[in-house]
């Protein structure tokens, strides 16, 4: 194997970064980091041991992934893994799902809003609409339909309403009981959220109490 270029290994003040190309297959990335480490680059990951911090780039890599790279580091004695990081977050935690939608109107019986992201509503959701997203779910009106925050997985997600009074509500993989079970009597203001896998309701100024820092988002 010839020596490629999708790895840069930079000595810093702390150790060694190693740069890994964000576009190349992952095969190929795992090849060369094992040639380098083999061949190419021995004479400068000998001796003490050395920390290293892995930059992925925009690249979102599987837990299972991460070991497969972090166990080829290892095999090299002196190496010792300290970090392997994305440029973007692997999971949005509570907002973190940046990339705000925001719609005006009323989403109607038989529509279905999704985003990949935070989804913000000005206006009514009817009974027999749908909202969906990757992030959290805000409603500036009534939302008496469906609204399912953090499809991909994320249960930090939640769905707040000026009004809430929906058909169902869904985070991440949990679905809410039916509504006369958990539904208070002054429905304005509120939010849900999970605990502990649990559904639960509480009013809008509770809030802080789940999210202690201020939420930024960058449409």
């Amino acid at each position: 194997m010839t020596d490629k270029q999708h790895i840069t290994i930079k000595g810093v003040k702390d150790g060694l970064v190693f740069l890994l190309d964000d576009t190349c297959e992952f095969s190929a990335l795992l090849e060369e980091l094992q040639y380098k480490l083999e061949k190419s680059h021995q004479q400068l990951l000998s001796g003490p041991i050395v920390h290293v911090q892995v930059k992925l780039g925009s690249r979102r890599l599987t837990d299972e992934e991460k070991e497969r790279i972090a166990e080829t580091i290892r095999q090299q004695g002196n190496l010792l893994v300290q970090s392997i990081e994305s440029q973007v977050p692997e999971t949005p935690g509570p907002g973190e799902g940046r990339n705000l939608k925001v719609l005006t109107g009323m989403v109607r019986s038989g529509q279905t809003i999704e985003h990949e992201g935070n989804l913000l509503l000005m206006g009514d959701l009817n009974p027999g609409g749908s909202l969906r997203c990757t992030g959290d779910i805000y409603v500036l009106g009534a939302l008496r339909g469906l609204a399912h925050a953090g499809t991909e997985g994320n249960e930090d997600a939640i769905i707040a309403a000026s009004l809430l009074r929906p058909t169902q509500l869904r985070i991440a993989d949990v679905i809410s009981r039916p509504p006369d079970e958990w539904m208070t009597g002054d429905a304005a203001m509120e939010f849900a959220y999970l605990n502990e896998g649990v559904m639960k309701i509480d009013k809008m100024t509770q809030l802080h109490r789940l999210r202690k820092e201020p939420v930024v988002f960058k449409a």
